[in-house]
């Protein structure tokens, strides 16, 4: 039989896209043509070794960085040269890798703050929710300094949320948060996914992040090597060979897939 041919009214369009993105650091490329694309609704992992250029990915698509060469798409809108503010407008929120809370306003201050420089002020009601989402509910008139290094992490996810986010990008989600914290977080960007809102982030621990994930991707010397879904990533000949090693044998199994709907 003859392949079916998707019309270009059927295709769907991602939630947030690159194509050929290359982004110059004095006469080194640290990124190379990249190009991805991320759907409603998905998890997409971006991993590699340190050095890779995951952080400077993620820094382009939020408009941190700019690019020598390439594009950033949100939906149909092309980005390329908006600013972070101009992008969150438009349902992209960034959680950076490098410490972002303000040390002298209490969490409930903070995610205030941030909601009102987004332009979608909450009630105090709505700021306790996105607190309690992260599990600091308790700890919303504590200042930001006082919190420990995973509490402030929730902390800047709680804030990425308070503008309910279409997109939502988070360099280390997982970095200096406590076992039950990090369980926490996974549990909470999952279940934004099955809201309808795309996830990318890019984390070291491997475990957590293959754990939530629909579609991972291995970044190396600036370059997509590989994309699978994560129990292809896990016994991906480069994966093991370039990034995970020996050391992979130790992740724990994947989750056994969801039982079909009856």
């Amino acid at each position: 039989m003859p392949e079916a041919r998707i019309s270009e009214s059927e295709r769907k369009t991602p939630a947030i896209a690159c194509e050929g993105v290359t982004v110059t650091g004095g006469a080194r490329q640290i990124l190379r043509q990249i190009d991805l694309s991320c759907d409603e609704g998905e998890v997409v992992g971006v991993l590699g070794p340190s050095g890779a250029g995951k952080s400077t990915l993620f820094r382009a698509l939020a408009g941190e960085t700019p690019l020598a060469a390439g594009k950033v798409l949100l939906g149909t809108v092309d980005v390329t040269r908006e600013p972070l503010y101009r992008r969150a407008l438009r349902g992209l929120s960034y959680m950076p890798q490098s410490p972002s809370v303000l040390f002298d306003l209490t969490v409930r201050e903070n995610l205030d703050a941030f909601a009102r420089v987004t332009g979608s002020p909450k009630s105090g009601s709505e700021l306790t929710d996105a607190a309690e989402r992260v599990g600091l509910a308790e700890r919303l008139e504590v200042r930001a300094g006082a919190l420990s290094g995973g509490e402030r992490r929730r902390l800047e996810l709680a804030r990425a949320i308070t503008r309910p986010p279409k997109v939502i990008v988070c360099d280390e989600p997982f970095a200096g948060v406590d076992p039950e914290g990090a369980e926490r977080v996974g549990r909470l960007l999952a279940a934004l996914a099955k809201e309808g809102v795309t996830v990318l982030l890019a984390d070291h621990h491997v475990a957590e992040a293959l754990a939530i994930c629909t579609r991972a991707v291995l970044l190396l010397d600036g370059q997509i090597a590989v994309s699978a879904t994560p129990s292809e990533f896990r016994e991906h000949e480069l994966v093991k060979g370039r990034y995970l090693g020996n050391w992979g044998r130790s992740l724990p199994p994947p989750p056994p897939p969801a039982a079909a709907p009856t």
